[in-house]
């Protein structure tokens, strides 16, 4: 055969490029949080302005937004620092963020300060003053995470759940009796169970622990219905009419149970659409601490039905997205640091909507990133830039062809 009749084929050969690996960054994480944060600074100066501009010792419309702007400026310069440091970083720390949580609970006793009948905040000359329980959270958060971390291959044992529940026991109770802040203590308590849960792979035990603590709560509410009927609710103390205001709130609507009610017509009288922002007639001195645990029921009159549930359905996406990188973290530790913000943030939003909802008794419990709080504000972005160290950890892969 002649050559020049052969044909020949070129082949085409594609060379695949190297792989490359780049950091993980949820910007749809960012953009709810940053959306929440400029939400409550809103909603904190429509809730609060009346209240200022009438007290005479401050006289400013929006002196609290002010002070709640300054204290998120702060908690993103925070937030930005956790989240360069590597939080593999914080395994070397040991039993050291444990021992400071105790350190500054017991800051309460030289250094307390006392504020609406309750010796919640230290004040360290006036120049800082901060709320004790807020960091308390993050050290236990960071602390549970690296011994979950440290007693990872034995953490279906019954003796390390009794070990991790007796170290996060004392925390809790000290925290309710030296600041006087049972919400606080409880949110703390439910932090480390949920660690703990989601860490272990037997969930049988933990499924009891909670049916007995229902158990006991609901024993708890009987004892206290049939003391103050008995002795008097005098008898039951300021806890216990809290309780019996929860269960009858017209008989205790000028004690105990006025600021629930006054919530509750806040919530009644938005309706679907609300009365529109800045329209609210509750923050006119009927409800106190409108700006603070009580915000939730200013935006459903303000915003209404519609206001709520949107504020509520934009926490979902906070931990649903959150979720997702605690799921896809590097390792046991990430995956716990996360599990931790997102308890903590989970469980603080349901208690405060129930407590305005009076779905539970009324205790002082803020809404994450909406109510007024400088302390709170801020070890919230520094427990989400723990978050987002986390998710910087996540390698993900490309390919360029």
């Amino acid at each position: 055969m002649a050559r020049g009749n052969v044909k020949r084929e070129k082949l085409s050969i594609v060379k695949e490029k190297p792989r490359k690996e780049t950091f993980y960054f949820d910007y749809s994480l960012l953009l709810v949080m940053l959306f929440l944060i400029l939400f409550g600074l809103i909603m904190v100066y429509s809730a609060s302005y009346y209240e200022a501009m009438t007290t005479a010792s401050i006289g400013d419309p929006a002196y609290y937004v002010k002070k709640q702007a300054m204290a998120t400026a702060i908690g993103f310069v925070g937030m930005y620092v956790v989240y360069r440091i590597p939080y593999q970083t914080y395994r070397n720390l040991g039993y050291i963020p444990y021992v400071l949580c105790y350190i500054v609970i017991f800051m309460i006793i030289p250094f307390g300060y006392e504020a609406n009948g309750a010796r919640r905040w230290i004040d360290l000359g006036g120049v800082i003053r901060f709320q004790a329980a807020e960091p308390v959270k993050l050290g236990m958060i960071v602390f549970f995470a690296n011994f979950i971390y440290g007693y990872r291959k034995k953490l279906n044992d019954f003796r390390t759940m009794v070990i991790m529940l007796g170290l996060a026991a004392p925390v809790s109770i000290l925290v309710w009796r030296l600041t006087e802040n049972m919400s606080s203590a409880l949110i703390i308590a439910a932090i480390c169970v949920v660690m703990i849960f989601v860490a272990s792979k037997d969930y049988k035990r933990y499924i009891a622990m909670g049916l007995a603590a229902v158990a006991a709560g609901a024993g708890a509410v009987y004892y206290i219905v049939w003391l103050s009927e008995n002795a008097g609710a005098d008898a039951t103390g300021v806890r216990g009419e809290r309780i019996l205001a929860w269960l009858d709130l017209e008989k205790y609507a000028s004690g105990k149970g006025y600021q629930t009610l006054q919530a509750l017509y806040a919530i009644g009288s938005g309706g679907i659409w609300g009365k529109g922002l800045g329209q609210s007639i509750q923050k006119l001195d009927f409800l106190p601490e409108a700006q603070n645990d009580m915000i939730f029921s200013i935006i459903c009159e303000e915003l209404g039905l519609f206001g709520g549930i949107a504020v509520i359905l934009m926490f979902i996406i906070l931990i649903w997205r959150m979720a997702i990188i605690a799921s896809h973290a590097a390792d046991l530790q990430g995956s716990m640091l996360v599990v931790g913000v997102m308890a903590h943030i989970a469980v603080q939003v349901i208690l405060n909507v129930a407590v305005v909802t009076n779905t539970i008794p009324n205790t002082g419990i803020s809404l994450p990133f909406i109510s007024y709080g400088g302390t709170s504000v801020c070890f919230l972005m520094l427990e989400m830039g723990l978050v987002f160290s986390v998710a910087r950890g996540i390698r993900v892969t490309n390919y360029d062809v």
